[in-house]
């Protein structure tokens, strides 16, 4: 693949560059260069042809992003999983993809099922960055989100999807990063939008700064920023809520660009923190998961373009190959100004959630456009297009919803509290906005008042921390709607939270 090939030619361009500073150490592409060698030739000893998707821990260590690119110049996919989410889930994840080996830079493994391939003692190889020959159609990763049955949901990316995405951005001439760029790593790697903040740095010849395990995410990032005079920031909208208390104190002339995806940007946060970055472009990133990361975005100025829905910044255009189309229930387009359901198409859509064919059939569709069989995703998003063609965010079309910048679902912290709970009572998950404008989760219980702490240990063994709800209610009855359903709106105001 083309941008795998861009890959190796950066490595190798840029040995004496900086490449990672994790926890205040530096790393160089030729220390990269070295480690994702020596994981290359454990894989091709270890791993045969046939076995194409490896279990990734996702540390936070050099070892942990050479994986990565190992397993793609050996033409392999990562299926990564968090070392802080619980094992059961992880392992139910390797189930489902029927995973046999997994690559781990721990001291000591968890995994010792698998066949691990421990990244962090291995020998010394020559340097190889050669990639091996790979169809397009072949898988560079595989992610799980949250599942409204209680099973994660596999969405496969295969490496013409990620090319799809490296064209898309290439294509932009507002967006360049150049070697002398610092770059904010602040996501998980089980998270899609961590393809971006280290796809794009590596390709660039750049480096990436990431925040170790355990650190307080907002306020590190705030040290980086003044400390390290970063200059490319890619967030979630929610960090800069944490970040406002700090505003007077953010001044960063060196921040070229501050990208944001992954939850609705806020125009009233967005202006305050756009004169935080006096040399700054920002831009309002739209894309989920199923999509290769991004499918458009919106150039936000606090002067000329500022357009928003409901305090919502738009979302702006597709980029590059992208489709956009807005539908009503019957998937037939609406017409411009008029909300509907948000559907993608184009070289970046996903071949289809893994082993998951009522959901596929749920979330895609084909259509005929000019002779040529066109397929869509369901975005699951309420948008409309507006007259100058930019697409306006409504909201969320079931109950889904983005906590921390990973989406859950509701459904899925339901399905595990009402398993475990030994009362047969109405339990509702709930997003709550706090004063800060983030969401958080809270589980309203229709009951007198009992003792928890039993379903909250099982659900801890069941999903990672981000979904475990902070805040119970317990609520006598439960308010209705007049077609009979619980209102969860009314629900939410039982939850003052500051």
């Amino acid at each position: 693949m083309e941008f795998v090939k861009k890959l190796q030619k950066s490595i190798e361009q840029h040995f004496d560059h900086n490449v990672l500073c994790i926890n205040n150490t530096f790393y160089t592409y030729n220390d990269f260069a070295i480690e994702i060698s020596k994981i290359r030739a454990a894989i091709s000893n270890t791993i045969e042809d046939s076995e194409k998707l490896i279990g990734l821990v996702t540390n936070d260590d050099l070892q942990t992003y050479a994986s990565i690119i190992a397993l793609w110049l050996e033409g392999k996919a990562y299926v990564p999983v968090n070392p802080s989410s619980p094992k059961e889930r992880n392992i139910q994840v390797f189930g489902m993809t029927e995973t046999k080996y997994v690559i781990d830079s721990s001291e000591t493994t968890l995994y010792d099922e698998y066949t691990v391939i421990s990244s962090s003692t291995l020998a010394n190889v020559e340097i190889n960055l050669v990639p091996k020959e790979v169809s397009g159609d072949q898988l560079a990763y595989i992610l799980f989100t949250s599942g409204t049955t209680g099973l994660p949901k596999g969405v496969p990316i295969t490496f013409d999807n990620v090319q799809g995405l490296v064209n898309a951005i290439d294509a932009e001439s507002e967006f360049n990063l150049v070697p002398s760029d610092r770059c904010l790593q602040m996501f998980e790697l089980t998270f899609d939008f961590s393809v971006v903040t280290y796809l794009f740095p590596l390709l660039g010849g750049a480096c990436m700064y990431t925040i170790p395990k355990g650190a307080i995410k907002y306020f590190y990032i705030f040290k980086l920023i003044k400390e390290q005079k970063l200059t490319v920031l890619t967030m979630v909208p929610s960090i800069i809520n944490y970040l406002r208390p700090y505003f007077p104190e953010v001044n960063a002339p060196d921040v070229r660009y501050c990208s944001f995806g992954g939850g609705a940007l806020h125009s009233d946060i967005a202006k305050e923190w756009s004169n935080c970055l006096p040399n700054c472009k920002i831009f309002n990133y739209y894309g989920p998961t199923e999509f290769t990361v991004y499918s458009g975005f919106y150039p936000y100025h606090k002067e000329t373009d500022q357009k928003a829905n409901n305090g919502i910044i738009a979302i702006g255009t597709p980029q590059k190959d992208t489709l956009y189309l807005v539908v009503d229930d019957t998937n037939q387009e609406v017409p411009i100004g008029v909300t509907g359901e948000l559907c993608l198409a184009g070289p970046q859509i996903t071949p289809g959630y893994w082993k998951n064919e009522e959901k596929n059939a749920e979330s895609f569709f084909i259509r005929e456009e000019n002779g040529i069989t066109v397929r869509y995703y369901k975005t699951g998003d309420l948008c409309f297009k507006d007259e100058d063609g930019d697409y306006l965010y409504v909201g969320r079309a079931d109950f889904q919803v983005k906590i921390r910048g990973y989406r859950v679902e509701l459904a899925e912290i339901e399905f595990h509290a009402k398993t475990k709970s030994e009362k047969k009572v109405n339990i509702v998950a709930l997003d709550i906005t706090n004063k800060l404008g983030n969401a958080e989760l809270g589980l309203a219980i229709e009951s007198e008042e009992f003792d928890t702490d039993y379903i909250f240990d099982h659900m801890k063994t069941q999903m990672p921390a981000y979904m475990i709800p902070m805040h119970v209610r317990f609520i006598k009855e439960f308010p209705h709607s007049i077609n009979g359903k619980i209102n969860r709106k009314e629900l939410k105001t039982h939850f003052n939270i500051n």
